[in-house]
């Protein structure tokens, strides 16, 4: 059985010192990939755009800074739970987004309730969302070429 969360929070997206606006950003977590969750961002103008990383990246950023490669997290003051920072970077180009921490927090309770942490292990079908990522990828490869 395939089962969700879903939540909607506002965050401010940072274009530079002088300028930011806020943004709906949809989360999303399913137990067909439960160490996944997905932000949406709908940004004015543009098709939304969705990036997927580990739920576990997620938790820890609420509370420390964290991340490696194209999704970084980290508090504002790590000091309080106030308010995050997700900085979301592919080559050069990058997007940084503000938050409060308590919507993210709440997510994370209700992915929780659904797949505890330490137990998708139970859930993944690895060989799957293997032949799944690596499917969307050549795929991807084959219509930019």
């Amino acid at each position: 059985m395939r089962e969700s969360v879903q939540a909607e929070v506002m965050m401010s997206f940072l274009v530079s010192e002088e300028l930011s606006f806020r943004i709906p950003v949809e989360l999303g977590y399913e137990t067909c990939d439960p160490y996944a969750v997905r932000l949406t961002f709908h940004l004015p103008g543009d098709a939304p755009v969705t990036w997927t990383f580990g739920r576990e990246l997620l938790i820890d950023g609420v509370g420390r800074p964290c991340g490696e490669g194209d999704v970084h997290i980290a508090p504002v003051d790590p000091e309080t739970l106030g308010e995050v920072l997700i900085r979301l970077q592919v080559g050069s180009d990058h997007a940084l987004f503000r938050t409060g921490a308590a919507p993210l927090v709440a997510f994370l309770d209700r992915t929780d309730r659904l797949v505890p942490l330490g137990q998708e292990r139970a859930l993944a079908d690895f060989d799957a969302h293997l032949d799944e990522a690596l499917d969307r990828i050549l795929a991807e490869e084959q219509s930019a070429g």
